[in-house]
């Protein structure tokens, strides 16, 4: 597995995610529904999310690795986004999540994002969340 995941999502409180997808013209990987609920006992959601993963032919792939896909999605995508994010009807972001579980392995550090990257990212509107988590366990101190 990767150290790295990646995934563009759009959050709407008052869009479900069909239309989402037809302002879009894409479909998602993942959604939820405003009103569904994640449990029975949880309370409804207030909002709808729209997901779709980014992913590479190689297992473990960095952020760079994963840039010509988001890229690849084309101009048409970016600019949909831009527009549903400058209606107010939905906020976008490029998520990038980040598990470190070996300190000595340097493909699991750092990020590097390109130019097109962030060209397509300004033309969708999109923020970036990058989510950083370490697994590391202390070595005992001696007493």
């Amino acid at each position: 597995m990767s150290a790295f995941r990646m995934h563009l999502r759009v959050v709407s409180e008052s869009l479900q995610p069909e239309e989402i997808s037809k302002r879009l013209g894409a479909e998602p990987d993942e959604s939820t529904a405003i009103g569904s609920r994640k449990h029975p006992q949880s309370p409804p959601r207030s909002h709808a999310t729209w997901i779709r993963h980014v992913g590479a032919a190689e297992g473990r792939a960095r952020p760079e690795d994963l840039e010509p896909v988001v890229v690849g999605w084309g101009p048409d995508l970016a600019e949909a986004l831009g527009r549903l994010a400058d209606s107010g009807e939905g906020d976008v972001s490029l998520e990038i999540v980040q598990e470190i579980t070996d300190l000595d392995d340097p493909q699991q550090k750092g990020m590097a994002l390109g130019a097109d990257l962030l060209a397509w990212m300004g033309t969708a509107r999109a923020t970036l969340d990058i989510d950083q988590y370490v697994f590391h366990e202390c070595a005992d101190e001696p007493a």
